[in-house]
């Protein structure tokens, strides 16, 4: 059996080895392998000295393959997001953080609002909120945990992203995924959504495919699903259809939230405006200034 080996030293040479493959995140993403080798936190590896030969020998399999640029979360098998961690692999797309921007505007603003307008009900239920495109499951199950009397519908289309979503919502803690509801529905498709998705949603989010075909993508970006990228030729392909349905979902005065490609922010304003049945039309940027997603407030009928 071969000598243990410093962590430090595999660290050192697994990170030159990745940034030589052109990942912007090599030492994190070096951290991030050898923490899922040990089955510990990265924070931890400062007190770790040595690995043994086996768990030498995973480690620089899981380089090799990140440096083929499989992505992370492909190889350790999980995706953080907001305050959960997801299950996900071949055929679901791989949460970004990006889109924890959405998130935050659901719970700090649209959240508030919609409360806001059930006051005015005498017989106000459960808040309800839908998730359209819902993939993982991200948004939806990390709604649910951050807004814990908050019931929502995770509504998603493909067969193989419903494996990752139902085994997401089965793993979340029993009080979070007893609210999240899984239905198997085309977002675009208003008569299956008028038949699964009860009246009176507050709020709807939607991280839709929305990138147009001919844009470049990265290669960790090639291993998500064609289907959950690409929103036609001008990434308005799902959402141009899906805002009708929206519109109907919706209570007058709720809200929603749409993820877009930072080249459509425009398109996606004029497509809410131009269904004459929303206001407060407002695009949003993430920390970076670029376009990232739009809100808008469902009027009255």
């Amino acid at each position: 059996m071969s000598a243990p080996t410093g962590v430090v030293d595999e660290l050192r040479s697994a990170t030159a080895q990745l940034a030589q493959a052109g990942i912007d995140s090599a030492r994190g993403d070096a951290e991030w392998l050898m923490a899922h080798v040990l089955d510990t936190d990265p924070g931890r590896l400062v007190v770790i000295d040595e690995i043994d030969d086996s768990h030498r020998r995973a480690f620089r399999a899981a380089v090799s393959r990140r440096a083929q640029r499989i992505p992370l979360q492909h190889i350790v098998g999980t995706a953080a997001f907001g305050p959960i961690e997801l299950a996900v692999g071949p055929g679901v797309f791989i949460p970004r953080p990006e889109t924890e921007y959405l998130l935050e505007w659901v719970v700090t603003t649209a959240v508030p609002r919609a409360r806001a307008l059930a006051q005015a009900d005498t017989s106000p239920g459960p808040l309800l909120i839908a998730d359209l495109c819902s993939g993982s499951g991200a948004l939806a199950i990390s709604i649910a945990t951050m807004i814990p009397d908050a019931r929502v519908i995770a509504v998603e289309a493909d067969e193989d992203a419903l494996l990752w979503l139902r085994r997401n919502v089965a793993d979340a803690p029993p009080a979070v995924g007893a609210r999240v509801e899984v239905v198997a529905a085309d977002a675009t498709d208003a008569a299956r959504i008028a038949e699964v998705v009860p009246g009176g949603v507050s709020v709807v989010v939607s991280n839709p495919p929305y990138v147009p075909l001919d844009a470049g993508i990265g290669p960790e970006v090639a291993h998500d699903p064609a289907r959950a990228v690409f929103g036609g030729a001008d990434g308005m392909s799902v959402i141009v259809p899906m805002t009708p349905v929206i519109a109907t979902m919706l209570v007058p005065g709720g809200f929603v939230g749409i993820e877009h490609d930072d080249t459509t922010s425009e398109a996606v304003v004029e497509c809410l405006l131009a269904h004459g049945g929303f206001d407060e039309v407002t695009p949003r940027n993430d920390l970076t200034g670029r376009p990232r997603f739009v809100t808008a407030r469902r009027t009255a009928p």
